[in-house]
């Protein structure tokens, strides 16, 4: 949990607004308590409770429920939201986005994958939590804190990681956190999918610089408008294993055999 949002529970009025906004979004769908327990996965009784200020929502259900309705978490626990509010625009690093997520049946938290064959309908179905329901997952337990995607690279731009090669990242919720140098995996509506390495720090929305490791291809730069997704690589998952290393020469030797006794002689000046 962030920050951010243990500010906002500290706030008096949170369960009001939190239960007027379930209700007013439970209404505009048209939904019964009912349909919409059957459809968000509680029990009928919970959501009277919260709709009449019984009771609070646990974090991870109230990022369920603004998934559900297609709004931000931001919005969602910080709007009054009714017939006159409008979502913020999308793009704004402020604006931190519901990711759907889905856990093992230990309650942990799976490791979502997007194999190359999927990336082009993951840049229309990221957000859809059908779509990420039917993504291949996994479990790694050396990451535990944060919420985890890999994807499936392709090329050769971030050689010496090879084209197939799954990049681990972790979701980046403020884009204001992105530092220069680190690498990172976007999802933007123009290039889909891509891993690079950031050349800027990310200001006031604007755009990035894309640098790739493989000097061969040009940087580039992108609209801050034009990303949906930020993911900070963590680790990678390659079958690309390295080459052994090159069988020792006569030259070789010798130069090792020059370079010991170089080290042996500064050893024993260094004594004197």
């Amino acid at each position: 949990m962030s920050i951010k949002i243990l500010i906002i529970l500290a706030i008096p009025n949170f369960m009001s607004q939190i239960s007027s906004n379930i209700k007013f979004l439970r209404k505009k769908k048209g939904l019964t308590q009912q349909q919409f327990a059957d459809q968000v996965g509680m029990k009928r009784s919970l959501v009277g409770a919260y709709e009449e200020e019984r009771a609070e929502p646990k974090y991870e259900l109230l990022k369920k429920i603004a998934l559900f309705f297609d709004i931000s978490l931001d919005d969602f626990i910080n709007e009054t939201i009714n017939e006159k509010w409008a979502p913020k625009p999308k793009g704004n690093p402020a604006n931190l986005r519901v990711l759907s997520i889905s856990v093992d049946k230990d309650d942990n938290e799976n490791i979502e994958l997007v194999p190359l064959k999927a990336s082009a309908g993951y840049l229309n179905g990221y957000a859809d939590p059908e779509y990420v329901a039917q993504l291949p997952k996994f479990y790694l337990p050396m990451f535990k804190q944060g919420t985890y995607r890999a994807f499936e690279i392709k090329g050769d731009s971030m050689l010496p990681l090879v084209s197939g090669t799954t990049i681990i990242g972790e979701y980046v919720e403020n884009w204001n956190d992105i530092k220069s140098g680190e690498t990172y995996v976007i999802l933007s509506k123009s290039e889909g999918v891509v891993y690079k390495r950031i050349g800027n720090k990310f200001r006031d929305n604007k755009k990035l610089k894309l640098i790739s490791d493989n000097p061969v291809y040009e940087p580039y730069e992108i609209s801050g408008e034009d990303i949906l997704e930020i993911w900070k690589a963590k680790a990678y998952i390659s079958t690309h294993l390295p080459a052994p290393p090159p069988e020792p020469t006569m030259e070789s030797l010798t130069a090792m055999m020059t370079q010991m006794q170089r080290s042996i002689s500064n050893l024993q000046q260094n004594k004197n």
